[in-house]
Order: C-alpha cells, then structure tokens, then sequence
C-alpha cells in the first residue's frame, strides 16, 4: 500500500508555524499580516476558493482585504484597485483569482501587481527570479508540492522526475523548482506521443494536466511517487488527473484528491504573504524550509 502525501496535516501544522511567526512579530510590525484576495464575477469554484483561503487567514492571524466586483467590472476600474493595494501599506500580499471571467485579459492585470506583494508568484519578474534562483515569492501550487515531498523525505536529488503539464501555474515552475532540487526533469503534456512510454521512466510523477483521471496503472513504474495536482467533479464525485485506485497500488507514496495538493496551495500563499511581512518590517522568521 501507497504511503498517503497527507496535504491536510502538513497544512495545518505550517499553519501552527504561521501563527506563531505572526505573535512573534507583532509589537515590532504593528499589524498584523494583509492579504488582499480579489475575486471577479461569480464562477462558483472561485468562490470556495476565496472563502477557503479567507478562512485560512482567520486561523493564522492574516488580515483579509478581499474584493468582489462584478463580472462585467472594466479592465480599467481593476487595475485602479490592484494599483491601491500595492500602495497601501497595510497589503503584504495580493492575489487575483483565476480565472477572470471571459472578455477580461488576466496578463496585464497580473503585471500590475507589485511583485513583492505577488502572493501567488506569477508575476514575470517573480517567474525570472526562480529561473535564476533569486528570492522572490513561488507559485504556490508547486511550493507547496516540493513541501509535501521533503516532509515525506521523498529523495529528488538525481531522481528521475516527470511532470505532465505545461502551464505557467503549476507545470513550468513545478519542472524549475525539481531542477534546482538536482532532479532530472522532463516536461510532457496531454498530447505527447506515447505518453505511458514518457511516464513509465519516473521515479517522481507530478500530473498538472487538467484532464481527469488521464494517468492509470500503464503511465506508472512500480515504486514511483506520484502527485496529482487536477480536481474535478465527475459524476457528482471529486477525482485527479490520476486514476487513483488503479495506480495507488503501484506507488509508493500518492496524493490523495481531496486532501492532497490543495490544502497546499492555500498554505503556501500565507508563507508568501507572512514571509512579505517579515521582510517589510526587518523580522527574522524560520520558514525558510519552506521556500524553494
């Protein structure tokens, strides 16, 4: 049996951590935390995602600056707000929640945003900074990925990695944060020519596709450790990229969907927002472990 990547436990002790980082920093800050949490329109998922995250901040001691504006909101009223967040000083982080609805261009909105208070770390100059491996706030889905593996103790120097995904969100910086881990990665997506021959060689497997239950038993070597990032609802059920119950007997360690990679995604967006605090005011912290 599959050792569980328990997502739900480690996020709540990183969220222990966060909390006492915050009493601790509080007489020399002044305030606490702020996080600025901008939903537009009313897509259903981005609401429980919002209310997740805001949620997570009450628990921690992050002060919630959340905005809910309209659908049909103009470019120009958003980027007004996005510019008032980054100039006040009580905002320590700022994330747009994906995705906008349809006629409105996410990429300038997310190049407006200040990157040191680029919470989800999607900023261009904050995606350059990992290429070279300078400071600077990580995607948050594939931080809290590389949090779950070393907890684990899951071995990535020269292990063979494959990551099937492409995106800006999770594949491409999931491939840069294995390779400064000393991992040999591939990339490969959902129209790679014999793909099964691609995933077989993987010691460590991270699925970022965004199709359900695309890797079954035959994309998966024995003993491999497999993270699925996807969640969807099919048939009224919640499931992966992966086909849990056929590869979870072949793994030697799995996420689990739910439960998994989500809880920490919303983890790593406090460690950026509490670690953009420490830094404005000069505050030691001891989360470096966690920022790859």
């Amino acid at each position: 049996m599959a050792t569980l990547l328990d997502g739900r436990r480690l996020a709540a002790e990183i969220e222990r951590r966060l909390g006492a980082v915050i009493s601790d920093g509080l007489e020399v800050a002044g305030r606490a935390p702020g996080l600025a949490v901008l939903r537009i329109g009313d897509d259903p998922a981005s609401g429980v995602y919002v209310a997740n995250k805001e949620k997570a901040c009450d628990r921690v001691g992050i002060r919630s600056h959340g905005g809910h504006l309209a659908a049909d909101t103009p470019a120009g009223e958003v980027l007004a707000l996005i510019r008032r967040l980054n100039a006040d000083p009580t905002v320590d982080g700022i994330l747009l929640q994906l995705p906008l609805p349809q006629g409105l261009a996410e990429e300038p909105l997310l190049a407006a945003i200040d990157p040191d208070k680029d919470a989800d770390g999607l900023h261009t100059l904050n995606l350059g900074r990992l290429l070279k491996g300078e400071r600077g706030p990580r995607s948050c889905t594939p931080a809290g990925v590389m949090a779950l593996l070393r907890c684990a103790d899951v071995p990535i120097s020269g292990a063979q990695a494959v990551v099937v995904g492409r995106s800006i969100l999770v594949g491409k910086p999931m491939a840069l944060m294995l390779q400064a881990a000393d991992a040999t990665v591939t990339v490969a997506h959902s129209r790679t020519h014999h793909l099964w021959e691609v995933t077989r060689q993987a010691d460590l497997l991270v699925v970022a596709a965004g199709r359900p239950q695309l890797i079954g038993a035959v994309h998966v070597k024995p003993g491999a450790v497999v993270v699925d990032v996807g969640i969807h609802r099919v048939d009224g059920r919640l499931c992966g990229d992966v086909n849990y119950e056929t590869v979870e007997p072949l793994a030697s360690a799995i996420t689990p969907v739910p439960g998994g990679v989500g809880p920490m995604t919303v983890a790593m967006l406090l460690v950026n927002t509490v670690v953009a605090w420490c830094h404005r005011h000069g505050l030691d912290h001891p989360l470096a472990d966690l920022l790859p």
